[in-house]
């Protein structure tokens, strides 16, 4: 489900492992939360998240959310955004391997790292919740604005658009596209060039330059929101209507 590799020089890549799309139920979702908070305990000077060639992953599993009632979906919700508040506030660089397609969560978790390095190709990205009914929250509205810029950002989540990777690294979406077989070592590359840096110096310039995030992540998380939004009539009808699109395929 989560595979953790650690490569020399302590970095730790965390390869999401869930077949076929890396959809991300509660326990894939609480996996990656506990990975990316426990690792500077463990040691790890340098994170990386990556998928499957092809898919980094295909967002939330909404087929296994929708079968939650609503005191089973308050954790999970806690836990999802509790993922991008770990790599907001983390203390050492994280660095996204965006191995392939990465709509909505998987984009989410993109956009939070340090840097972004995505599969070049007939591969798209996007934060596409609205498509399916959701409201994009503030902290992740910030989180896109300070890659893209305003306007881009606007334009990209009230649309919910999936965007070619080449698009996507135009706009500073992404901040390098690779060939697909390239994408994970090209990401390590990044970690090593970073951690060779003097340490403490680098750490603290990152939290200074960080800082806007790790505002947006000090307020309390919208999960009432998010909860009270999920459970509304439109939004109900288009998930549903999605599962069943999905499951005519």
């Amino acid at each position: 489900m989560l595979q953790q590799i650690d490569h020399p020089e302590h970095i730790r890549e965390l390869r999401l492992a869930r077949a076929p799309v890396n959809a991300l139920d509660p326990a894939l979702i609480r996996a990656i939360r506990l990975a990316v908070e426990t690792a500077p305990a463990d040691g790890v000077a340098g994170l990386l998240l990556s998928g499957a060639p092809g898919l980094f992953s295909a967002g939330l599993d909404v087929p296994a959310l929708l079968a939650l009632d609503r005191d089973a979906l308050l954790p999970v919700w806690a836990d999802f955004f509790g993922i991008f508040a770990a790599i907001a506030n983390s203390p050492i660089p994280v660095v996204a391997a965006i191995t392939g397609h990465s709509p909505a969560g998987g984009a989410v978790m993109a956009i939070h790292c340090d840097y972004r390095i995505m599969a070049a190709g007939d591969f798209r990205i996007g934060l596409n919740e609205v498509q399916v009914g959701l409201v994009v929250p503030e902290c992740l509205q910030l989180a896109l604005r300070r890659l893209t810029g305003p306007r881009h950002a606007e334009q990209l989540v009230v649309a919910g658009a999936m965007i070619p990777a080449a698009r996507a690294f135009e706009i500073g979406m992404v901040d390098e596209l690779a060939e697909p077989d390239a994408v994970v070592p090209r990401a390590i590359d990044w970690l090593r060039q970073r951690l060779a840096l003097p340490r403490q110096a680098m750490l603290a310039t990152r939290a200074i330059a960080r800082a806007d995030l790790h505002t947006a992540y000090a307020a309390p998380l919208p999960l009432a929101d998010v909860q009270a939004r999920w459970w509304s009539d439109e939004t109900q009808a288009t998930l549903r209507a999605l599962v069943a699109k999905l499951q005519q395929r």
